[in-house]
């Protein structure tokens, strides 16, 4: 027996379409009046919803709606589709899986090392079973948190996963929703938390069937998707239901730790109380029942600190958010880059803004922004705001995907830049990201692909060709999402982490990740600790006991650290202490031990 349900307020008459095995096939709903398709009348109740038991249904019952009579639609709160996002639902009891993680405890987000891998190019197979068998490399390496891009269902069997549209199913080329229970069981075994990537701000163009349910949207404000989620217009309180209570299931019936929320900035509410405060609160409700931590990592384009606040202090919430003013800041220094959003990171000033992101979060912070032409963000305070709220990376899935080759660093940078910026990253006051592959310095590049239909799918590669035309990149230059082979080319190449450039880097990462396990003064967070000194081409990082010293001149170069320090961790192997200084090759980089630990 299952009690079906679903929130339809404009229908005059809901019919529930169960499926007979074998009707179904493709991606697709049977067709209208197709032989095996039994139609139940639907109860209506209070405020546009309605709901019907049916004896003989239970796990893996396909089904789908009629509103008025009108075409076969899949559940809003689809569990599992099998068939696709066009197709029928079918009935998933998450109660089947024999979870063996009782005794798990849960992990802390801020202060973790967080890991951010794509299920599709992670495995050659694109599997969560498959990527089950590669857990153990994480856990060796030191992952504390095993940040998956988002699985919700989308049209076709690859993408990243940001143009999906079941947002309660599991996409089924990954293996569905019992192969996710299963990754997340193996992944708590091995002692790591799992943090899901989610996307609440907007739904994908193909088979994104919400609005002919209820207003899920409004055009009240405008999105770059188009309309807005609505979240503060007629219907608000349902369609925030469906928001809150979808985030809530991956942390109950899914046993996800921490999810990553996608573009905040796009989440328009002028409610009295904002979407995100009332998801934080109904999330630290949920740990406090569930007796272990839940986290909420939110991406933010507003350099406010507000979003890591308290609720109670006028805050939203959040448990730590993105910060991309690192990222930029470390990657304009480390390449050269000045374009773009890079314009205000980069140049001569280039030491002095990545000094001041690694001790006050924000390049821009009521200043103004070149290339948003406006005065953006807000300051952080050092007494009041902690270091662990916001992570810290060198890569991600955006600032490589969105790269019209989608290069990673490694394409670009000597071997010693790129042990800079790792050590930079994995000693600073945040918490610490890496996306697959970086501890390898994997060459393979991560580019921007998709499967779509034809038509949707001619649109994407023009859109693609047209954005990156529009920067000087010639049509022919620019990989066609559409095309297999930009999504073959994108997996990882397992292989690289044995040979010598992967070895020596996968040290290199095991070492930092250790000693920043082992040394309190490294897992620290406190800003107003943190101390930086600078010269035209080099700096120097106080964490504490240790000095954390990189020279990017052409040339060797003698850098101020404590006296009598003493190499912890060293890129080259010939850096050499003497007289208050440390002598280190172009491009060097070393970690140090001062004697004078509280100086």
């Amino acid at each position: 027996m299952h009690l079906f349900h679903v929130w339809a307020p404009r229908a005059e008459s809901v019919d529930l379409l169960i499926v007979a095995p074998g009707t179904a096939t493709g991606d697709a709903m049977p067709a209208e009046g197709a032989a095996g398709v039994r139609r139940v009348p639907m109860v209506p109740g209070d405020n546009g919803s309605w709901a019907v038991e049916v004896e003989d249904a239970g796990h893996g019952t396909d089904y789908a709606f009629s509103l008025d009579g009108g075409p076969a639609l899949p559940d809003p709160r689809s569990a599992w589709q099998p068939y696709g996002v066009h197709g029928p639902s079918r009935v998933f009891d998450t109660a089947r899986h024999p979870w063996s993680d009782a005794a798990w405890p849960g992990r802390e987000a801020p202060g973790a090392l967080f890991y951010e891998l794509h299920l599709g190019t992670f495995t050659a197979e694109g599997t969560f079973d498959a990527a089950v068998e590669r857990l153990d490399h994480l856990v060796d390496l030191g992952v504390d948190v095993v940040e998956v891009m988002p699985v919700a269902a989308f049209p076709g069997r690859h993408g990243w996963g940001y143009d999906g549209v079941a947002l309660y199913a599991v996409h089924e080329p990954y293996g569905g929703p019992a192969a996710f229970q299963r990754f997340v069981d193996a992944c708590h075994a091995r002692g790591l938390a799992v943090c899901l990537d989610v996307v609440y701000n907007h739904l994908g163009p193909s088979g994104n069937y919400l609005a002919q349910f209820g207003p899920y949207f409004t055009d009240q404000h405008d999105t770059p998707w188009g309309d807005a989620v609505n979240l503060d217009d007629e219907g608000r309180t349902h369609v925030r239901r469906f928001v809150c209570d979808n985030a809530l299931r991956w942390f109950e019936d899914f046993h996800v730790d921490c999810l990553r929320l996608d573009a905040v900035h796009a989440l328009v509410d002028d409610s009295r109380q904002h979407l995100l405060a009332q998801l934080s609160g109904e999330t630290a409700d949920l740990a406090r029942r569930l007796g272990r931590p839940l986290g909420l990592v939110a991406e933010s384009d507003l350099n406010d600190p507000r979003m890591v606040e308290p609720v109670s202090a006028g805050g939203l919430g959040m448990t730590a958010q993105w910060s991309d003013d690192l990222h930029h800041a470390l990657h304009a220094l480390l390449t050269g880059e000045q374009q773009g959003y890079y314009t205000d990171f980069g140049g001569t000033d280039g030491v002095e803004v990545l000094a001041r992101t690694l001790t006050r979060v924000f390049r821009h912070a009521g200043d103004f922004s070149t290339f948003r032409g406006a005065d953006w963000g807000h300051p952080v305070d050092p007494a009041r705001h902690r270091g662990h709220r916001f992570l810290a990376y060198l890569q991600n899935h955006d600032q490589v995907g969105n790269r019209a080759l989608g290069d990673r660093v490694t394409a670009s940078l000597s071997p010693g830049r790129l042990a800079a910026g790792a050590a930079v990253v994995l000693t600073s006051p945040f918490t610490p990201m890496l996306f697959m592959g970086e501890e390898w310095a994997a060459s393979t590049p991560w580019l921007f692909f998709t499967d779509h239909d034809a038509e949707l799918g001619a649109l994407v590669s023009a859109g693609r060709r047209q954005e990156f035309g529009a920067h000087g990149w010639a049509a022919g230059d620019v990989p066609d999402p559409q095309d297999p082979a930009t999504f073959e080319s994108s997996r990882l190449d397992w292989a690289e982490a044995d040979k010598d450039l992967g070895a020596r880097m996968l040290r290199w990462h095991h070492d930092l990740v250790r000693l920043r396990r082992t040394e309190p003064d490294l897992r620290d967070d406190d800003l107003a600790a943190v101390r930086v000194r600078t010269g035209a081409d080099w700096f120097v990082v106080r964490r504490g006991g240790f000095d954390v010293a990189v020279n990017l001149g052409p040339d060797a170069a003698v850098l101020p650290v404590g006296p009598d320090a003493e190499v912890v961790l060293d890129w080259h192997g010939d850096a050499q202490v003497a007289d208050g200084g440390v002598r280190l090759p172009a491009d060097g980089v070393a970690v140090l031990r001062r004697a004078d630990r509280a100086g």
